[in-house]
C-alpha cells in the first residue's frame, strides 16, 4: 500500500486494505445468489420456448427446430418482440441490447447504481425474446441481472463507488459462472470487460463470488463440461499451427463484419419513422423467415453448439446456420431488442471454422471449430485471454491451449486494427462515452517526488526584511514566477508557507506594513510531500487539499526543506513518459573487423 503523510510504513506492491475481506463476504453471498439468478433465466428460457413453439408447460431448454407451426412460426417472435417493446418503453429502456454494454454504462456513468426494476425485467424480456425465438445468448442477460443484484445488494449498504462496482461486476461474473460451468473465464471476461483494472481489492471479491456460483451449480443445474468433445492431440505440428493462423485472421475478418452488419443494421432502424418500441417487431418478423429457411438458427443455440462440436451437422445445414444466423442476429441485435452475444458468436464462429475443416488438416473431430469459436470470441469482443479459458472450461480439452492461443490472438489483433471499437463499447461510445481498453501500469506510479521536484527554489525565514521580501517577488526569466514560498527556521525546518498572491499583497501595503503583516500571512501547517513518494500519492493529496503545490521536506524529525513540487511538474512527469513511448534511437551498433561504422579505430 502506498505510505500517506504521517505513515511511516514502506511502500507495498498494491493498494488493497483489510476492507477487501468485508467486501469479499459480501461477494460470497452475491455469487450464490448469480447462481440462482442464472437458473432462474435458464428455466424462463425453457418455459417460454415450449409455451411459444410446442404450447406446452415445460421448463427444460428445448430447441424451436423441432416445432409444427408452418407459417404461423413467424408470428412468434413477432409476438415475442412486440412485448419487449412494450416493456422497454413503458417499464425501462435499460433491458434493450446485449446486457454487456448496460452494465458497463452502470460503472462509468451512473456509480454502479442499477435501478431495481431493471433486475426483474432484463431477465423477464430477455427470456421472452430467447424463447420466442430470438437468435440470442443467455449470458448478457444474465450478466446484467447477476451485475443488477449485486448493485442493488451494494446499495443497501454504506459503500464507496468503487465498492459498489466490485460487487457488480461480481454478480455479473456469478451469473455467467454458474451458466456456463466456467468460473475461471467470468473472472477474466470481468477485468477485461467490466472492471477496468487490475487490482487485488475487486479480482479477490469478484473470485469468490465466481467460484461460489460455479460450485451452487453442481446441486442447481448440474456439472461441466457444457459441451464435452473427444480428447484431441496436445501438439499438432507446423501444418497445425499454421492452420491455427488462418483460422485466426478469417475469425478476425467476420468479427468485423458482424460489428458492422450490427451497427449498420442499428444506423438503419434509426431512420425509420416509427417509435423505438415498434423495432423488436420488424426484427422479429426476419427472425421468423429467417427460422422457416433454417429452425437449428433461432433461440439460444446450445445444441446447435454441441453438434457442431460433435461433427454431427451436414455442410450444407453449416452453410445455412453461418448464412442466417448472422442476419438474423445483426438485424435483431440492431433493432434493440433483449438478448446476449456469447453464445450467437460461438455458433457462428463453430460454422465457420466447420467450413474451413474441408481444407485445414485434419486434427480431429471438432478441432477446427473449437479454435475458431475461441477465436470469434476473442476478437468480436476483444477479450482475447477469456477466449482462450472459455473454450477450455466449455469442453474440458486442456490440449487445445496452444491452437487456441495462437488463433484467439491473430483475431484479435485483427479486429483492434481494423475497427476502433469492439461491438460492446461501440454501444457505449454512441450514447457519448468513450472507453479505453488498454490497461497500463500508471507512469505516475513508478515515478517519485524527488525525480520532479524544482530543488532550487526561494524561501523565506520569519524575521525578514522588507526588501528581502521584494526581492523574492522578482522574476526568474528562464523559471517563472514561483507561486507558493515555503518559511524555514534556522534549522531549514519548514514552518508554514506563504502564497504568491498574499506576499504582493502586503508588499504592496509598504515596508512598514509588510514586515509587520508577514507573520499573519504564514500558513502555519503546511501540506507536505516526500521525496520518496510516488506521483500518484502526490496527485491524490493534491486532489483531496484543493492544493496544487506542495513543499518537499524530508522524512526525518527535522523536515528540512528539500524543494518543492506544483502541478505542471507532474505534466513534465507525463511528457517523460510520451517520449519513451514516441523516441526512436538506436542502442547498440555494429562494429566490422574491429572498426567503429564511422572508421575510426
Amino acid at each position: 500500500m502506498y505510505r500517506l503523510e504521517g505513515d511511516s510504513s514502506p511502500l507495498g506492491d498494491f493498494t488493497t486494505r483489510p476492507r477487501v475481506i468485508t467486501i469479499s463476504v459480501m461477494a460470497i453471498f452475491i455469487g450464490l445468489a448469480g447462481a440462482y439468478v442464472a437458473f432462474i433465466l435458464l428455466r424462463l428460457i425453457g418455459i417460454f420456448t415450449n409455451l411459444f413453439f410446442f404450447q406446452r408447460w415445460g421448463t427444460a431448454l428445448v430447441s424451436p427446430a423441432g416445432n409444427t407451426l408452418g407459417l404461423f412460426e413467424i408470428l412468434v417472435p413477432v409476438g415475442g418482440a412486440l412485448v419487449i417493446g412494450v416493456m422497454a418503453r413503458y417499464g425501462s429502456e435499460r433491458i434493450r441490447g446485449h446486457g454487456i454494454p448496460e452494465a458497463i454504462e452502470a460503472i462509468l456513468i451512473n456509480g454502479s447504481r442499477i435501478e431495481p426494476k431493471v433486475a426483474v425485467l432484463k431477465p423477464i424480456s430477455s427470456a421472452i425474446s430467447i424463447g420466442s425465438g430470438g437468435p440470442f445468448g443467455a449470458e448478457g442477460p444474465i450478466i446484467m441481472t447477476g451485475g443488477a443484484v449485486g448493485s442493488l445488494i451494494a446499495q443497501f449498504f454504506h459503500l464507496t463507488a468503487s465498492e459498489r462496482k466490485t460487487l457488480l461486476v461480481a454478480g455479473a461474473a456469478a451469473g455467467m459462472s454458474a451458466t456456463f460451468a466456467a468460473p475461471v473465464a467470468s473472472v477474466l471476461l470481468a477485468v477485461e470487460l467490466l472492471l477496468f483494472e487490475w487490482k487485488p481489492r475487486s479480482m479477490i471479491p469478484v473470485a469468490l463470488a465466481s467460484a461460489t456460483a460455479a460450485a451452487a451449480r453442481r446441486y442447481i443445474l448440474g456439472m461441466g463440461p457444457l459441451f464435452p468433445v473427444p480428447a484431441h492431440n496436445a501438439f499438432i505440428g507446423p501444418e497445425g499451427l499454421a492452420g491455427c493462423v488462418v483460422v485466426g485472421i478469417l475469425a478476425g475478418g467476420l468479427s468485423a463484419l458482424l460489428t458492422l452488419a450490427v451497427y449498420a443494421s442499428e444506423d438503419a432502424f434509426k431512420k425509420l419513422p416509427i417509435h423505438w418500441m415498434w423495432w423488436p417487431a420488424i426484427g422479429g418478423v426476419v427472425i421468423g423467415v429467417g427460422g422457416l429457411i433454417c429452425p437449428q438458427a433461432l433461440g439460444v443455440g446450445y445444441d446447435t453448439i454441441a453438434a457442431m462440436l460433435q461433427g454431427q451437422m451436414s455442410l450444407h445445414l453449416v452453410v445455412l446456420v453461418l448464412i442466417v444466423k448472422s442476419v438474423i442476429w445483426s438485424v435483431s441485435l440492431g433493432s434493440g431488442t433483449s438478448g446476449g452475444v456469447l453464445a450467437p458468436l460461438l455458433i457462428m464462429g463453430g460454422a465457420l471454422g466447420g467450413l474451413e475443416a474441408l481444407v485445414l488438416p485434419s486434427e480431429g473431430v471438432g478441432f477446427w471449430v473449437l479454435v475458431s469459436m475461441g477465436a470469434i470470441l476473442g476478437g468480436t469482443m476483444r477479450s482475447p485471454f477469456t477466449g482462450v479459458v472459455f473454450m477450455i472450461e466449455l469442453t474440458h480439452d486442456v490440449n487445445m491451449l496452444l491452437p487456441l492461443l495462437v488463433a484467439v490472438t491473430l483475431a484479435h489483433g485483427c479486429t483492434v486494427l481494423a475497427l476502433r471499437r469492439s461491438i460492446l463499447t461501440e454501444k457505449v461510445a454512441r450514447r457519448g462515452f468513450h472507453l479505453s481498453r488498454e490497461y497500463a501500469v500508471d507512469p505516475l506510479e513508478i515515478l517519485f517526488a524527488r525525480e520532479v521536484m524544482r530543488p532550487n527554489i526561494v524561501a523565506l525565514t520569519p524575521l525578514i526584511s522588507a526588501d528581502l521580501l521584494s526581492e523574492a517577488l522578482r522574476v526568474d526569466p528562464k523559471k517563472g514566477p514561483q507561486r507558493l514560498f515555503p518559511v524555514v527556521d534556522e534549522t531549514q525546518k519548514v514552518v508554514g508557507v506563504v502564497t504568491r498572491v498574499d506576499l504582493q499583497r502586503i508588499v504592496d501595503a509598504g515596508p512598514d506594513k509588510c514586515v509587520a503583516q508577514f507573520p499573519d500571512i504564514v500558513r502555519s501547517t503546511p501540506t507536505t510531500a516526500y521525496p520518496d513518494e510516488p506521483l500518484r500519492v502526490v496527485v491524490h493529496r493534491m486532489a483531496h487539499t484543493g492544493l496544487t503545490r506542495f513543499p518537499v521536506v524530508a522524512r526525518t524529525p527535522g523536515r528540512e526543506l528539500l524543494g518543492l513540487i506544483a502541478l505542471d511538474d507532474l505534466l513534465r512527469a507525463r511528457s517523460l513518459n510520451l517520449e519513451a513511448e514516441r523516441r526512436r534511437e538506436r542502442v547498440l551498433r555494429f562494429s566490422f573487423l574491429g572498426r567503429r561504422r564511422n572508421g575510426s579505430e
